[in-house]
């Protein structure tokens, strides 16, 4: 070989053995790591704790409420599409820790008894004055304790009147002249009727030879002395009370309620009460009033109900334990919506509950803000913010929603920032129209019937078009009229299409602006779904409204009915959240 060649041949062969010798101690590294990228982007990697598995976050730490180094779990798998940050998931480990019960929202007959305690009171409709009707000096009293029981016409006591003589001697005189000065006479008559004396004693003290020097005074109805006001000797004017008297066949019963059960209390319910006075027996009466104003010492109003008392039995100043059983008019007369008081976290301004997330393979909570009715004992009726059957946590809701904090959801301290306006209820009725209207036109997109969905896209133009506008001012008008146009122009454009590819690329911007319209002045519906197909529109995702959580994609039809996922829940009464803030601090007064 020529010497050359032997030459390039060594150097070929220390080439080839030092590219074997990198290969033997660089190869099998890169391997690894082109293995262990393969696993961190198979699974997200979160952290732990193994004492409190609630707490979760991104990134190697110590746990914030033992202060445990955190441990990585692998979440792959475990969740499609953007986190909710309303919803919160946990581990089953977390659940069992913090003993997480659920109970199912059920409907409750909105029937309350309330007990009440009050007082035995006078009937003031059957209490009487007795008043002087002339001036004069008490000589003698015939009632001469209080408690004394009367009878209409009895006499209680006796006046001198030096101004009651003298008006004897002027009649007197005057029934001498009587035919010369007849109108001399009957005002002397006349004077004496205005000092309460009747016909008979008039016609006594015309026909006396002497004057009457004392005048006795006559109880004008039956009862029992409540009040004496005078003693012998002492002096009244006309008009002085010289008696109170009550009549005890009806008293009152006046029990005391706080404002908490105002909405249970109305006229005409049943009082069922007991006496301690009176042993093994029980009254029932009526609620004949309710006091408008609240006392601002007990923060009470009176309850009145009124009992007929033959028998004397009830004597005013008894203690009385009462029994009302009412339905609220809150809630109407049909049953309504309950959880359990445990159920709820309220701060003062909002009130929260954690519903159990189902069709998840992680169990998860959606925190969810609840308008609360009248309390019926152990539980809470619900106005809106919850449905038939769902399951609201009970017991460990104090833990789902201090993990939530922890994670950064929103949580009974962390409020959304509201992304609805307020707007007349008469204009929230007129879009809701427009919603329900909306609907039959995605069903008959649903069906593939274009025919259908033509017509039905020109009944929604009429009704946005009878939405009164003048019913909004200032900034909800201003976000009304930037939806307008987008809403019309689009539903001619499914009017006007011929096919159902271009109805149904119309029917996307469509959606997109009547749901900004529905998260900014809501609807009167209890609920309304968002959904999302995420293969429409050249894959880039659509979304749309439905009144039923079953997928029914109007993008697809039939080829593809049940693409799609429900992305949102609006419910009525509750928070729009505004993304572009950040959730807002509420106030911690927890009850």
């Amino acid at each position: 070989m020529n010497p050359r060649n032997k030459k390039y041949a060594k150097y070929l062969l220390v080439a080839l053995a030092g590219l074997f010798l990198g290969w033997l101690i660089f190869g099998g590294r890169t391997a690894e790591e082109a293995h262990d990228h393969e696993g961190e982007t198979a699974g997200v990697v979160e952290y732990t704790c193994s004492m409190h598995p609630q707490i979760r976050q991104n990134e190697p730490g110590k746990c914030p409420i033992c202060g445990m180094d955190l441990i990585p779990v692998t979440t792959a798998g475990q969740g499609v599409g953007e986190p909710s940050p309303y919803v919160l998931e946990m581990t089953p480990e977390a659940i069992a820790l913090a003993n997480i019960q659920t109970t199912p929202v059920q409907m409750s007959n909105p029937e309350n008894e309330l007990l009440l305690t009050g007082t035995v009171a006078l009937n003031e409709q059957k209490v009487s004055s007795i008043t002087a009707k002339f001036p004069g000096r008490i000589e003698r009293l015939y009632i001469n304790f209080t408690g004394q029981e009367v009878k209409k016409g009895e006499r209680l006591a006796s006046i001198y009147s030096p101004e009651l003589i003298t008006a004897q001697r002027e009649l007197q005189e005057a029934a001498k002249s009587r035919d010369i000065f007849p109108e001399l006479y009957e005002a002397a008559r006349t004077k004496l009727k205005l000092w309460n004396l009747s016909n008979s004693q008039i016609q006594r003290i015309q026909n006396a030879n002497q004057i009457i020097t004392n005048f006795d005074i006559y109880a004008d109805r039956s009862g029992v002395v409540t009040e004496r006001m005078v003693s012998v000797g002492d002096y009244v004017s006309t008009g002085s009370v010289l008696f109170e008297v009550a009549n005890l066949s009806s008293v009152w019963i006046v029990l005391d309620a706080y404002e908490t059960d105002l909405s249970w209390l109305q006229e005409g319910a049943t009082v069922n009460f007991t006496v301690p006075g009176i042993p093994g027996e029980e009254f029932t009466a009526k609620v004949q009033f309710v006091t408008p104003v609240l006392d601002a010492s007990t923060r009470a109003v009176e309850v009145r109900a009124e009992i007929m008392n033959p028998s004397k039995q009830l004597k005013p100043g008894m203690f009385v334990n009462a029994r009302i059983k009412s339905s609220t008019k809150a809630t109407g007369n049909g049953d309504a919506l309950a959880v359990p008081r445990s159920a709820v976290l309220w701060t003062g301004k909002r009130s929260v509950v954690y519903v159990k997330v189902d069709d998840r393979e992680t169990p998860a909570f959606e925190m969810r803000e609840v308008t609360l009715g009248p309390r019926i004992g152990d539980m809470y009726t619900i106005q809106s913010g919850l449905s038939q059957g769902e399951q609201v946590v009970t017991n460990g809701v104090f833990a789902v929603d201090g993990a939530a904090q922890l994670s950064g959801n929103y949580s009974m301290m962390t409020a959304p920032a509201n992304k609805q306006m307020e707007v007349p209820e008469a204009f929230k009725n007129q879009l809701t129209a427009a919603v329900d209207q909306y609907y039959t036109l995605k069903n008959a997109l649903v069906a593939s019937d274009a025919a259908a969905a033509r017509k039905q896209a020109g009944n929604l133009i009429q009704v946005i078009n009878k939405v009164d506008m003048s019913l909004l001012d200032g900034s909800t008008h201003a976000k009304w009229m930037q939806l307008l146009p987008g809403l019309k122009t689009h539903a001619e454009a499914i009017q006007q299409g011929t096919k159902l590819e271009q109805q149904r690329t119309a029917f996307s911007p469509l959606s997109d602006h009547l749901i900004d319209a529905v998260e900014t002045f809501g609807t009167t519906k209890d609920v309304v779904y968002k959904q999302k197909c995420p293969m429409a529109n050249n894959d880039k995702g659509a979304f749309w409204l439905s009144e039923q959580k079953e997928i029914r994609n109007p993008y697809f039809g039939e080829a593809m009915l049940t693409c799609g996922e429900t992305t949102q829940t609006y419910r009525e009464g509750q928070v729009m959240v505004d993304k572009a803030k950040k959730p807002e601090p509420v106030e911690s007064h927890v009850h």
